[in-house]
C-alpha cells in the first residue's frame, strides 16, 4: 500500500508530481535514469527502440497502458535493463479526465506473492519466500496530464507513427536525453482475507461440480468490475435454490458458488483456494465460470476459455441471446481471472464479456461507476446483465444436469495442430517428436469421440467414463517437469515459461531444445494415454 506519511513522488526538472495512483507489488526505492518513452512496453515496441539506438539500460520507461497488463510491461522493461516504469493512459486510448489516476499490480503471476505454490492460510508455518514473478523495479502509475509534460520535454529522436498516441498538442518522441527521479515507498501490509462460498449438492454425482465465481472487492467504485458480477452471483444462487426447492430440480453434479477476494491483488483469493485444496478438486472441478466484467457494453460478445469449451460457448451463444451482433473469441491472458484455474491447476475455465465496439476504459480507476455504465450499455445495464445471468446459467445447468459432459476434446486437436506446426523451424529431426506427439493426441481425441458417438448415453456408468476420460485432458496437459513454486502456469500450451511449446520454438541452445523437446512430448503422449482410459486400451 502507499505510505501516507511518504507519497511517491516523480521529480522531472523543477516539476514534482505526487501521483495518487499506484501499483501493488513494484519494488521500491529511488532511482534516477534518463526518460524513454516505450509506446505500450511490448517486445516489439523495445525492439523498435533498441534498432534506433535508444539506450534502454538504466532508463526510467514511460510506457502508455493497454495492449497488456502492467505486470507484463514491468518485465519487459526491466529484461531490456530499466531501472523504473512509469505508466499512463493515453488520450487516444482512454478518453476521460487527464488527471484520472490508475491503480493495479504488477505481480506477474497470481495470488500471495509471499507463498508462491502454496496457500497463505493463517495456520501454515513457511519460511519467508517469494514469488518469482515479483518485480525487481519500481513502477507508479501517473496520469495523463503528468504524462504530458513529461512528453513535452523528453527530447530525443521523433518516434515511428506506430508510438504516437492522442495528445495532438506535442510530438512523441523517444527520449533518452533527460533524467527523470522515480521514487516509490510502498509498504507491505498483512491483510486477513476471505472467500465465501455457497453450495448446492448434487444429487448423483456430487463429488463432481461446477464452480461460478466473483470477486466482490475493486480499486474505487467497481461497478463492472465487481458490482455486477457480485450480483449475477447472488441471483444464480437465488434462483438455482428456488429450482430445487420449489420446482423438483435434481442436478446431477454439484455447484459451487464463490466469492472471492482480493481480486484486484491478482486473483489471490482464488489462487489460494486454488493451491490449498488442489490434491482435493483438481480432478472434481468440472469447470470454473468467471462473473467478473461480464458486463461492459451492448452489442458484441467476447470470451476467453479452454478450447474444450468452445462448443458449450457456441451452442450456448445461439441459444440465449439475440443481443449482440459480433462474437469474438480470443485467447486468455494472464490477467484472466481465469488463467489460474486453467493454466495453474488445469480446470476448464471461461471468462465472457458483453462489449460495446468503444471499449469501457474505466476498469482500475475510480470512474468505474453505474452512470458511466449505463452510458456504455445506452441505459440497458440492467437488460444486459440479465442476459449474463441466464448465459452463465445456461451453461452451468448444462454440465450439471447433462449425463454426458460438454466438454469437446475435439477442439484441442487444432490448437495443438498449431503449436506443433510452428515447430516447423526446428531441425527435422526435433519437429519429428512432436508431430509423432501430436498424432498420439490426436488419435486418442478421435477414439475418445468415436467412443462416444457409440454408447448408449442412458447407460449411466458409461457415461462415468466418459466423463473422466474427457475430465483428465486438462490436468494432463500440465507439464509435470517444473515446480508450480518458480513455474506456477505449467499449462504445455496455455501456460508461461520455458515448458511451453511456444517458449520451445524460440529456444536457440540445442542442448536445453533437446531437453524440452523431451518433456514437452512426455507431456503431450501423458494426456493422449490418459484420454484412451483403460491402461489395456493404450498403443
Amino acid at each position: 500500500m502507499p505510505d501516507s506519511e511518504r507519497p511517491n513522488q516523480v521529480l522531472f526538472g523543477s516539476d514534482v508530481f505526487k501521483p495518487t495512483g499506484y501499483l501493488a507489488y513494484s519494488a521500491t526505492g529511488k532511482v534516477q535514469g534518463k526518460l524513454v518513452y516505450g509506446n505500450y512496453g511490448r517486445q516489439e515496441d523495445l525492439d523498435v527502440l533498441q534498432k534506433k539506438n535508444v539506450e534502454l539500460k538504466g532508463s526510467v520507461m514511460l510506457l502508455r497502458t493497454g495492449k497488456i497488463s502492467f505486470a507484463e510491461q514491468v518485465d519487459n522493461a526491466a529484461t531490456k535493463g530499466a531501472s523504473a516504469v512509469l505508466i499512463y493512459p493515453d488520450v487516444e486510448d482512454y478518453k476521460y479526465l487527464a488527471n484520472t489516476a490508475l491503480y493495479g499490480h504488477v505481480h506477474l503471476g497470481s495470488g500471495d506473492p509471499y507463498t508462491p505454490g502454496f496457500p497463505s492460510f493463517n495456520h501454515t508455518q513457511f519460511p519467508p519466500t517469494q514469488s518469482s514473478g515479483l518485480p525487481k523495479i519500481p513502477a507508479q502509475t501517473i496520469t495523463a496530464n503528468m504524462a504530458s509534460t513529461l512528453l513535452q520535454n523528453i527530447g530525443g529522436p521523433e518516434s515511428d507513427e506506430s508510438f504516437k498516441g492522442g495528445l495532438s498538442s506535442l510530438t512523441y518522441r523517444l527520449g533518452g536525453i533527460e533524467n527523470v527521479t522515480v521514487e516509490v515507498n510502498n509498504v507491505l501490509v498483512n491483510k486477513e482475507i476471505h472467500n465465501v462460498f455457497g453450495v448446492i449438492k448434487g444429487f448423483t454425482d456430487p463429488d463432481r461440480y461446477v464452480v461460478l465465481g466473483a470477486q466482490r472487492d475493486a480499486w474505487g467504485k467497481g461497478y463492472a468490475k465487481a458490482t455486477v458480477g457480485t450480483s449475477v452471483l447472488l441471483e444464480l444462487a437465488r434462483a438455482v435454490k428456488e429450482m430445487v426447492e420449489k420446482d423438483g430440480f435434481r442436478p446431477k453434479r454439484s455447484l459451487v458458488f464463490a466469492s472471492w477476494s482480493a481480486g484486484e491483488y491478482g486473483s489471490v483469493g482464488a489462487t489460494e483456494w486454488l493451491e490449498g485444496y488442489m490434491s482435493s478438486i483438481d480432478r472434481s472441478v468440472i469447470t470454473y465460470i468467471s462473473l467478473d466484467g461480464v458486463v461492459m457494453g451492448r452489442g458484441s460478445f467476447m470470451a476467453s476459455a479452454s478450447p474444450l469449451l468452445y462448443s458449450l460457448l457456441e451452442n450456448t451463444m445461439k441459444e440465449v441471446t439475440t443481443q449482440t451482433t459480433t462474437a469474438q473469441l480470443r485467447p486468455m491472458s494472464m490477467d484472466d481471472p481465469s488463467y489460474p484455474f486453467l493454466a495453474f491447476s488445469g480446470i476448464p475455465a471461461v471468462s465472457f464479456h458483453f462489449i460495446s465496439p468503444n471499449a469501457y476504459t474505466y476498469y482500475g480507476t475510480n470512474l468505474d461507476s453505474m452512470d458511466h455504465l449505463n452510458y456504455q450499455t445506452n441505459h440497458h445495464t440492467s437488460e444486459m446483465t440479465a442476459v449474463a445471468a441466464q448465459f452463465a446459467g445456461q451453461m452451468a445447468l448444462r454440465l450439471i444436469h447433462d449425463r454426458l459432459l460438454n466438454l469437446d476434446v475435439s477442439r484441442y486437436s487444432s490448437v495443438v495442430t498449431s503449436a506443433v506446426g510452428r515447430s516447423g523451424q526446428l531441425k527435422e529431426v526435433n519437429s519429428i517428436w512432436l508431430m509423432g506427439a501430436r498424432g498420439s493426441f490426436q488419435r486418442a481425441a478421435d477414439a475418445l469421440n468415436l467412443a462416444i458417438t457409440n454408447t448408449d448415453l442412458n447407460d449411466k456408468e458409461a457415461c462415468r467414463i466418459l466423463n473422466d476420460r474427457m475430465l483428465r485432458v486438462e490436468h494432463t496437459l500440465l507439464s509435470p517437469y517444473v515446480s508450480p513454486v518458480e513455474t506456477p502456469f505449467r499449462h504445455l500450451l496455455l501456460g508461461r515459461g520455458s515448458h511451453t511449446l511456444a517458449s520451445i520454438t524460440e529456444t536457440t541452445d540445442m542442448e536445453q531444445l533437446h531437453t524440452q523437446l523431451a518433456l514437452a512430448t512426455s507431456t503431450l503422449h501423458g494426456c493422449a494415454n490418459a484420454m484412451m482410459g483403460e491402461i489395456w486400451d493404450i498403443d
